[in-house]
């Protein structure tokens, strides 16, 4: 029951990941190779490697995350806030070392708890898979090996919202768009991150929009809970 989730306990999270080079030609031999046996996969009639590598960043073997956004709830006087801070930037190592600093240190206590749209299959391995990658140790929440499925303390709104429906796949922004919630995609969506990140080299563009997804995300949490919604000026930015 979304009831008994303690808010103090819970953050909520969102990623954005681009390839980890700049275009197909300057990729090493040895991942240009590795990238066409994917490319394989994945390729609809007369595509080529090149032309899908835009598309690398959604798999954590070729790609690097440039943005983790935190979203955490504090209640004072009966009045609820959301706070958001982004660790973003070049370094993917720094970013996933001081995002798991944060976890191992305020989310490691009994009852915490993640949550991401789409987690289950996005957020949350792709984070744990970079982190071994850049020989980071995982954050215990995110550490599920041997966990038992009441243990793995990890809630995913896309999954909450299909009810058991196996076949059922939902964005965020049709959420949004069905609790009457302002598009987080309003000014870029995800398919825009790598030309944003690669080309126009606006960092900060990519910040904003990740933010906008982690708000409009705890708004929606709130909804499957139940709860009054946030006050806009109790939306509070850390950077």
């Amino acid at each position: 029951m979304l009831e008994n989730v303690d808010l103090k306990k819970l953050l909520i999270i969102d990623i954005e990941t681009v390839s980890g080079y700049p275009d197909y030609e300057t990729l090493p031999e040895r991942w240009k190779e590795l990238w066409n046996i994917k490319a394989r996969q994945l390729a609809k009639e007369n595509e080529t490697p090149g032309e899908l590598y835009h598309r690398a960043g959604i798999y954590s073997e070729f790609g690097k995350i440039i943005c983790i956004t935190a979203g955490f709830f504090t209640e004072a006087d009966n009045s609820l806030s959301l706070r958001i801070k982004s660790y973003y930037g070049d370094e993917e190592c720094l970013i996933l070392k001081e995002f798991s600093e944060l976890l191992d240190t305020k989310y490691s206590q009994p009852g915490s708890q993640l949550c991401a749209h789409n987690g289950k299959e996005f957020d949350y391995p792709y984070i744990a898979r970079r982190c071994l990658i850049n020989n980071l140790k995982i954050p215990a929440i995110l550490d599920n090996a041997a966990k038992k499925p009441w243990e793995v303390n990890l809630l995913d709104t896309m999954e909450l919202w299909k009810f058991g429906d196996k076949k059922s796949y939902t964005s965020l922004n049709l959420l949004a768009a069905l609790f009457g919630i302002d598009s987080p995609k309003a000014e870029m969506d995800g398919s825009q991150v790598y030309e944003v990140y690669w080309k126009e080299k606006d960092i900060e563009k990519i910040r904003i929009y990740c933010q906008r997804d982690v708000t409009a995300l705890a708004k929606i949490f709130l909804r499957f809970r139940g709860a009054k919604p946030l006050d806009e000026k109790n939306i509070i930015y850390t950077n």
